[in-house]
């Protein structure tokens, strides 16, 4: 018998499956945002289906969620008629698996990838149900590759306003230049991210921002290396906070007792390489701290949701220090999902940033809801000049290469971006700059352009 008691959104959706399978379909994905309970409804289809004795295969791709999962099971009533299985030991033993009526996916956005295939290969007469908040692939796949039906549920936005996720703040303090980073398979090239975040100041910084913004709160950092992430623990310890870093080749007793002493609260800040996003649950943990450029939505939305299960009187804090929000937009930004292939042009993110407090919110504000600073615009015409150019102090290198073109006399992106770099600008200046005065902008730069809006 069923113990846990659904939320009207959860019998809803179990609703439309069912009505997708009467219809003819057999494989089918769904879409229900972080926090929103997707191990508890798929715990409620495979113990339908096991009382029916039909046999369960459900796939999850990390070690430490496979008893998080089967304990939410028990509580759901599935029999040993459903078998939960790493997607990597599944793949490796096929011969070894009794075949199943019925296939559940975990993070059905992996579903397009090899191992998974050989999987639902084997078993081709087997019911697909897929699960995921991001039904997308960074390499731009579209999931109607492996399903043929996708099915919506209620929004990020709908579980906040009803009190099923935590409210949250989002601060953008950026540490880091990522625009010169190269992109490879749909992503930041990794050693190129690790070296750019490699640096004593950041972590430094890192510390002070939290302390600015959510002190003392139990928080999750995601670093873009190994040794990112012991340097940043080390550096919150050095300030007198207890912390800890895990990654994936981290002894498994080791992890598992760090986990615990942190969910405890022994442990304040959990610093992590590549853990700690899909699926991962500590409904108190209540910072994000992203540590790690990302071109994928999917792992955006995963690591900064993290601090954002309910809890009465709880507000998340989410500090991004690689401007991950102005990729991707705000975790509860809604979004349109298909199973067709992601187009490489893109909608602009809209975004906006509180000059006072640095917290980040819809642009559609006209005062900051955080601290209340009242939002001023800008006033665009075509002709328009950089502003106070004349207030920049210089240093005396600065002075010699500004001198080599006057009054910001440059004719090559090249030249541009020298007068960035000897001047200090960001890279939004270069772009202005250029666009105003008709000079190429490097293509890589166009996700830029869109978010500025030039």
């Amino acid at each position: 018998m069923i113990a846990i008691e659904l939320r009207p959104y959860q019998v809803d959706l179990i609703n439309k499956i069912r009505l997708s399978l009467k219809s003819g379909h057999r494989s089918i994905v769904s879409v229900l945002g972080c926090g929103g309970g997707k191990s508890v409804i798929q715990g409620t289809i495979a113990a339908s289906a096991n009382r029916k004795g039909n046999r369960v295969l459900f796939l999850v791709h990390r070690r430490e969620l496979c008893e998080q999962i089967r304990h939410t099971f028990d509580i759901c009533g599935t029999t040993a008629l459903t078998d939960v299985c790493m997607v990597q030991t599944a793949s490796r033993h096929i011969d070894t698996i009794q075949r199943p009526e019925i296939i559940i996916t975990d993070e059905a956005h992996h579903s397009t990838a090899n191992t998974y295939r050989k999987i639902y290969n084997a078993f081709p007469d087997a019911l697909l149900l897929g699960f995921t908040a991001t039904p997308i692939r960074l390499n731009r796949g579209g999931l109607g590759e492996v399903y043929t039906d996708l099915i919506t549920s209620v929004s990020t936005r709908w579980l906040i306003d009803h009190n099923y996720l935590a409210p949250y703040r989002y601060y953008s303090v950026q540490l880091a230049d990522t625009s010169g980073l190269h992109v490879r398979a749909g992503e930041f090239n990794q050693s190129e991210v690790a070296a750019l975040m490699q640096s004593g100041d950041i972590y430094g910084k890192t510390v002070k921002q939290w302390e600015r913004f959510a002190q003392g709160k139990k928080t999750i950092v995601y670093c873009s290396s190994v040794e990112a992430s012991v340097n940043t623990a080390l550096e919150f310890k050095a300030a007198g906070y207890t912390a800890a870093s895990l990654d994936g080749a981290t002894n498994t007793d080791i992890r598992e007792r760090t986990v615990e002493a942190f969910r405890r609260g022994e442990i304040t800040v959990l610093c992590n390489c590549e853990l700690f996003g899909e699926g991962f649950d500590v409904p108190d943990c209540e910072c994000t701290v992203l540590l790690r450029p990302t071109m994928s939505l999917t792992l955006y939305i995963q690591q900064s949701m993290r601090s954002m299960r309910y809890q009465p009187g709880k507000t998340a804090i989410i500090i991004d220090h690689v401007g991950n929000a102005y990729r991707h937009g705000l975790p509860d930004d809604p979004r349109e999902w298909t199973l067709e292939p992601k187009q490489k042009q893109e909608t602009a993110v809209k975004i906006r940033e509180c000059k006072n407090c640095f917290a980040v919110f819809p642009p559609t504000a006209e005062k900051c809801p955080f601290c209340g600073m009242p939002i001023t615009h800008e006033k665009r015409c075509e002709n328009r000049k950089v502003q106070d150019v004349d207030l920049v102090e210089l240093k005396r290198q600065d002075d010699i290469r500004a001198a080599k073109y006057g009054d910001l006399k440059a004719e090559t992106w090249a030249d541009v971006e020298e007068i960035r770099q000897a001047r200090g600008y960001k890279i939004q200046w270069a772009i202005r700059y250029a666009v105003g005065h008709g000079i190429a902008v490097p293509s890589k730069y166009g996700y830029m352009r869109r978010i500025i809006g030039i």
